[in-house]
């Protein structure tokens, strides 16, 4: 069984790197590009369950990369809250708050990092009883989380850096394989690749 985990293609907000939660920007001309260029390679795989974010830049990017028809909108797949930290960049909120980091710590007003982790093991939860591959469309930030969380680490190991990476055109893949269940190994191996179609998170 493979997880594609697919961050959603490049945004204004992505450009200038300025956090992008529940604003609802489409994506930049480039972005479409890209997206577009993850087709031939998602069109190799064939895919039992498909997962979006409700937000437009990922649900384009899931049409344009060929997976529109499947595609099922699940709100834990929606991006972090960032609350009072929305739009900005984190160096304007390192002026306000120093030290600080999105993964451990949050944003006043949005999501604790504990309540992203909860929505996202409940979509490894969907993906591991998917009967085939899966495919899930979201922001960086939330898919960093589950990969952590895929792994069996805290909300906070999305801030650590992916240990493998293959390149595809425009498509960046880290590969996280993890055997899921400590006491008991699962029948197969799951693995979780997860792709970006832009810089930036």
């Amino acid at each position: 069984m493979n997880v594609f985990a697919i961050r959603h293609g490049e945004t204004v907000w992505s450009l200038s790197g300025q956090h992008t939660g529940t604003t609802d920007i489409p994506l930049t001309d480039n972005g479409r590009r890209l997206a577009e260029q993850m087709r031939p390679v998602l069109a190799k795989q064939t895919f039992a369950l498909v997962l979006v974010s409700p937000m437009q830049r990922a649900r384009e990017t899931c049409a344009l990369a060929g997976l529109g028809d499947m595609g099922v909108t699940d709100s834990d797949l929606a991006e972090w809250n960032h609350g009072e930290h929305e739009g900005l960049t984190p160096k304007q909120i390192h002026e306000i708050a120093p030290g600080w980091l999105i993964f451990w710590d949050g944003s006043p007003g949005g999501e604790a990092s504990e309540q992203v982790a909860a929505r996202v093991d409940r979509v490894i939860a969907r993906a591991h009883a998917a009967e085939g591959d899966v495919a899930l469309f979201a922001r960086g930030h939330l898919l960093r989380v589950l990969a952590a969380r895929w792994a069996g680490l805290p909300a906070g190991g999305g801030h650590l850096k992916q240990l493998r990476v293959f390149h595809s055109g425009g498509m960046a893949c880290h590969l996280v394989r993890h055997q899921i269940g400590a006491a008991r190994p699962p029948p197969r191996d799951y693995r979780l690749t997860w792709c970006r179609t832009s810089n930036g998170e």
